[in-house]
């Protein structure tokens, strides 16, 4: 098992060119397997995870996530990137304790996004999400562990798909100590070009959880990072619930045909 140290600088090595996939797990075989794959980094999901605990994104416990990211970094020799939602709490004190927990479970990288949870303003207080940042950022100075800070701002995910609004964030999030820079459910090319150009030299994060560009494309226009989120375990979800469906509503078992075999791919 490679140390959490030669983990954390292979990481930051994959973000100085190029462009790399870093796909989800969201427990510990499929880590396995992703691994075997031959990516050279994996990221956590907080929607794959909270669905294994019969849980809807965004439930899952604070305690129940440290403890599952001590098992993926635990599972693999790759760096692991934590999506760790929004820290766990609002105030920028309570995210850095909660930081300094998570950089210390062996993971080489971690995200803090900006949504407030609530309807009515689905978006953090722009200078409350910045001060955010700029604790998580010292937060994991202090640990010394020099995990990769992703900062991350969800307007395209909770509502308000505003390019501008977003690029200003992802700027002052780079500002405040941001490594990497993240604004999941942007669709477009223009979009991915303006954040890109906009946080420049600083990498970016894309995720693809539809088929609107390959890996090529991506990297082509800038992106460095490219991960799925929750999108390859609802893959995993939407072949089982194939099969249950059908042996409930046919009583037939034809989708138990040419499955893989796990025992030797995990062995």
């Amino acid at each position: 098992m490679h140390s959490p140290d030669g983990r954390v600088a292979a990481f930051h090595s994959l973000h100085s060119a190029g462009c790399f996939v870093m796909p989800n797990p969201w427990d510990v075989g499929s880590a396995r397997a992703l691994e075997q794959m031959g990516f050279p980094a994996l990221a956590t999901t907080s929607s794959g995870f909270a669905w294994t605990l019969g849980r809807a994104d965004g439930e899952a416990e604070l305690e129940e996530v440290l403890a599952h990211l001590h098992d993926i970094a635990g599972a693999v020799d790759v760096p692991v990137n934590a999506d760790f939602e929004d820290g766990y709490a609002v105030e920028p004190e309570q995210v850095a304790a909660n930081v300094s927990e998570a950089a210390r479970s062996g993971i080489a990288g971690l995200s803090i996004e900006d949504s407030s949870r609530h309807p009515d303003e689905s978006l953090l207080d722009f200078e409350l999400a910045v001060e955010r940042m700029r604790a998580a950022r010292q937060a994991i100075d202090d640990t010394g562990t020099g995990v990769v800070l992703t900062g991350r701002s969800e307007g395209f995910v909770v509502g308000r798909p505003d390019i501008a609004e977003t690029v200003r964030r992802l700027r002052a999030y780079a500002e405040a100590g941001a490594d990497c820079l993240y604004a999941p459910r942007i669709s477009t090319p223009e979009h991915l070009t303006a954040i890109v150009e906009a946080v420049a030299p600083k990498p970016v994060n894309l995720l693809v959880n539809a088929p609107f560009l390959t890996v090529h494309e991506a990297a082509r226009l800038g992106a460095r990072r490219i991960s799925v989120g929750g999108t390859l375990a609802r893959t995993a979800w939407d072949g089982f619930l194939a099969a249950a469906k059908e042996i409930a509503e046919h009583g037939t078992f034809a989708r138990f045909e040419d499955l893989p075999n796990a025992d030797g791919l995990l062995a």
